[in-house]
């Protein structure tokens, strides 16, 4: 059981949430980069899945819901743009930018 007010290592920097449960983004700062900063919680407190990376310490500064509703658009910091699936955090999509 999760308890989605309480981050698991930094603070909350974002809550997206849908029917599904709730996208959490915590803040990059000092994350663990062998952990995804960015995953999903069910409505009962099931941690869902940890966010697929781009690269192994890649870590999310930013996240959105996309009008499908069914992904997510994220930036990373180390300048990546990034499509996810909500429903399993697998990365659908990413292209380098500067």
């Amino acid at each position: 059981m999760f308890d989605d007010e309480q981050p698991r290592h930094t603070r909350i920097q974002k809550v997206i949430s849908v029917a599904a449960g709730k996208a959490i983004l915590e803040d990059h700062t000092r994350h663990p980069t062998g952990e995804s900063n960015l995953y999903f919680v069910a409505e009962n407190g099931e941690l869902v899945w940890q966010a697929e990376r781009p690269t192994p310490k890649s870590l999310y500064i930013r996240v959105k819901l996309n009008q499908d509703g069914r992904t997510l658009s994220a930036y990373t910091t180390d300048s990546t743009a990034c499509e996810l699936d909500i429903k399993s955090g697998r990365l659908l999509s990413q292209i380098a930018f500067q």
